[in-house]
């Protein structure tokens, strides 16, 4: 078992606050120390484990969260036994932060495996913390080999930690596949999914979550934003592979709540705030504070931005949250899915580029229809014919791709919560000026499975494989959990693909080879 049967939805309850009610609560989770000096602990805690993330080829973010103000130091080795180290001075942990707090290693050797240890020390530097340990490798250069995984959909549609079954144990296969990064396509929390302590599930077994007061209901202040993020990373999976494996994380529309767009007045009875952009912004604090990214990567100081790894690869991230226009936006008429200034970022990225293979991870899935009760929330209108609303921005940044000759571009999605392998081609499609490409789907990571989608025509696409569960919402203990995974080989160049289920088994696979 990877979560304490004795932590229960009662005992948490009577914690207190989101965020720091886990510390204040005293309660012992596995791999997370949550004393404070109330219970006569004269040291500082790290409270839910240690992260990477945004990894280069000269070092990477490391994340922690502390129970009290104090400074945040990193060991570094070359070694797990860390017999030649060196630390690095971080910030101080406060509660501004929430206790979180990141630092960004630099002029470390490319392509190497790091190990690193975290404490907190007290401010007057009279205590620290016990050491949190983790390791993540740099980006490479050169004709290296990748693995990344990639998958979304985090404790949405009622299914949290459940100590039954081990907890969210996609991650720990995810893990075993040894993978170089991990690219998160959002819904990294359900913010507007509380949890109940139980579930009937048609057949009369009965699932249990864990459940803290930050789920209990919507998020809508600061403080339950938080805890969201904290929610997870109760889960000993979760921290195990965090402290492991580096991630590149994107948000989609959960983190602040279902099919949200910029501007949006609410008329939903469990919000008391119904500005959706006053949401937004307590959401997105929240996120920054507590995944492993570097905002000063980010183009906008946000979201979307590009990594390196080796000569093959390159990562594209977006943002098709902040800048897209309405859900209720006319379907006729040309609509915006990433802004002007981000779509002409990723042609401009994506031309210069000299990876082999140039990977954009998309939130939204390009051609499948994913509605907003009569709306459209997504990039699909739904309707046959030529470009129309948010595909027009689409069709602009495929015909520009093709006229600047971008070759060996991959489309990489979650979002819908299933797996899928989609061919594009303009052979199929209602317009004909793009090249042919590719989109994998792959999720839910850990939440309830949906599917399938209907696919819009307008660029031609060809569901080659799918894997759905047979109705809806179903639970992870269905086995319709997915991730995907991709291999670049670093001598020829191909790229694999295998979209595989929450156990690790490949359910499909092709070799890409790249055009020259």
């Amino acid at each position: 078992m990877t979560i304490d049967r004795g932590v229960t939805r009662r005992t948490l309850l009577r914690a207190g606050g989101a965020g720091a009610g886990i510390a204040a609560a005293g309660l012992a989770l596995p791999g997370i120390a949550t004393a404070t000096p109330a219970l006569g602990r004269s040291r500082p805690v790290l409270t839910h484990g240690v992260q990477a993330g945004d990894a280069t080829t000269d070092g990477a973010i490391i994340w922690t969260r502390a129970d009290r103000p104090a400074r945040m130091l990193v060991e570094l080795a070359d070694d797990e036994r860390f017999r030649r180290s060196h630390t690095v001075r971080g910030p101080v942990l406060t509660p501004d932060t929430d206790g979180t707090g990141k630092l960004r290693l630099t002029h470390l050797p490319a392509g190497r495996e790091v190990h690193y240890r975290v404490v907190a020390e007290d401010l007057d530097g009279r205590g620290r913390s016990e050491a949190l340990a983790g390791s993540f490798r740099t980006a490479p250069v050169g004709r290296a080999d990748v693995r990344f995984t990639w998958s979304g959909d985090v404790a949405g549609q009622g299914w949290g930690i459940n100590p039954d079954i081990g907890g969210m144990t996609a991650y720990r296969a995810m893990l075993d596949r040894r993978p170089d990064f991990f690219l998160h396509s959002g819904d990294t929390v359900y913010a507007d999914g509380p949890l109940a302590e139980s579930v009937t599930l048609p057949d009369g077994r009965v699932w249990h979550n864990i459940v803290t007061p930050a789920k209990t209901k919507v998020a809508e202040t600061l403080a339950e934003y938080r805890g969201q993020f904290a929610y997870n990373m109760l889960d000993e999976n979760v921290r195990a592979f965090a402290a492991r494996v580096p991630s590149i994380v994107q948000w989609d529309d959960h983190e602040v709540l279902n099919n949200w767009y910029p501007g949006e007045i609410l008329d939903l009875p469990q919000y008391t705030e119904k500005r959706v952009d006053v949401l937004a912004a307590r959401a997105f604090q929240a996120f920054h504070e507590w995944q492993p990214i570097d905002a000063r990567r980010a183009v906008d100081g946000r979201v979307y931005r590009s990594f390196s790894y080796g000569r093959h690869v390159e990562v594209f991230v977006l943002d098709m949250r902040t800048y897209k226009d309405a859900n209720t936006a006319p379907r006729d008429q040309p609509g915006v899915i990433l802004g002007e200034r981000q779509a002409r970022w990723l042609v401009d990225g994506l031309a210069r580029s000299t990876a082999t293979w140039k990977i954009v991870a998309a939130d939204l899935p390009i051609g499948l229809t994913v509605p907003d009760g009569a709306d459209i929330e997504g990039v699909a209108n739904g309707r046959p014919g030529a470009p129309g609303g948010r595909e027009h921005e689409l069709a602009g940044v495929l015909r520009s791709l093709a006229r600047r000759r971008v070759r060996n571009v991959v489309w990489l999605t979650a979002d819908v919560h299933y797996t899928a392998a989609h061919h594009y081609s303009p052979d199929r499609a209602a317009v004909a000026d793009f090249d042919p490409f590719w989109e994998f789907v792959s999720g839910p990571l850990h939440a309830g499975a949906f599917g399938p989608n209907a696919l819009d025509p307008t660029f031609g696409p060809e569901a080659v494989f799918v894997h759905h569960p047979p109705a809806a919402n179903a639970s992870p203990l269905e086995g319709y959990q997915h991730f995907g995974e991709l291999d670049i080989d670093g001598h020829s160049g191909d790229l694999t693909v295998h979209l595989r289920d929450g156990k690790g088994t490949s359910l499909w696979s092709t070799t890409l080879r790249p055009q020259r």
